[in-house]
């Protein structure tokens, strides 16, 4: 049975993160040699974030005991080091991996050709991995386009990197108001 692997999209505050915690959890709950890694792509560069992170690995330990945090926005590398068909992992989020890719602290931006080639690097590690993968991402292009020509650049980026990720995914849930809607679902099985 091939693993489990389901892109969970959502705007802000929509219960992503929350339905890939309960997914997890009740993967580790399945049995007693299951381990589970959150990776957590944020980047604390001001104090508000820093909170917040600290926040959310604080909460995130009281939820899911099990799970071990690795801080990371090197996905694909996590992936790779990670791909265990006893292991599950949260990716959250593919939108700050983006942000980081286009719009990196510090650093300049990848060239296109670098984002490609990163891009592909993803998708080949989330198509190949062995892991139940439960990957969290923003939908923001449901509102009205950006006056920014940077923004509208972003928005688009992510909506392509969102529909080639549900493309290589077995799953595809839309989150809102914490309620879960089925876009994609593999086809039970006949005998």
């Amino acid at each position: 049975m091939p693993p489990h692997k389901e892109l969970i999209l959502g705007g802000q505050r929509s219960g992503k993160s929350a339905r890939a915690e309960l997914l997890t959890a009740q993967w580790l709950a399945q049995s007693a040699t299951h381990r589970a890694i959150f990776l957590a792509t944020a980047q604390a560069h001001d104090e508000e974030m820093r909170q917040r992170i600290t926040c959310h690995q604080q909460d995130r330990a009281q939820r899911l005991p099990g799970i071990q945090t690795v801080e990371s926005t090197d996905i694909t590398a996590q992936l790779l080091a990670h791909n265990r068909s006893d292991t599950a992992i949260v990716i959250d989020c593919l939108t700050l991996w983006l942000t980081h890719l286009h719009m990196p602290w510090q650093a300049a931006p990848a060239t296109p050709a670098e984002a490609e080639a990163r891009t592909q690097a993803l998708l080949q590690a989330i198509a190949s991995s062995q892991a139940s993968l439960f990957i969290v991402s923003n939908e923001i292009g449901l509102g009205v386009i950006a006056p920014a020509p940077e923004t509208r650049r972003f928005v688009d980026a992510l909506g392509r990197l969102n529909q080639r990720v549900a493309a290589v995914c077995s799953h595809v849930t839309f989150m809102a108001a914490g309620l879960p809607l089925h876009l994609k679902n593999p086809p039970p099985n006949n005998p």
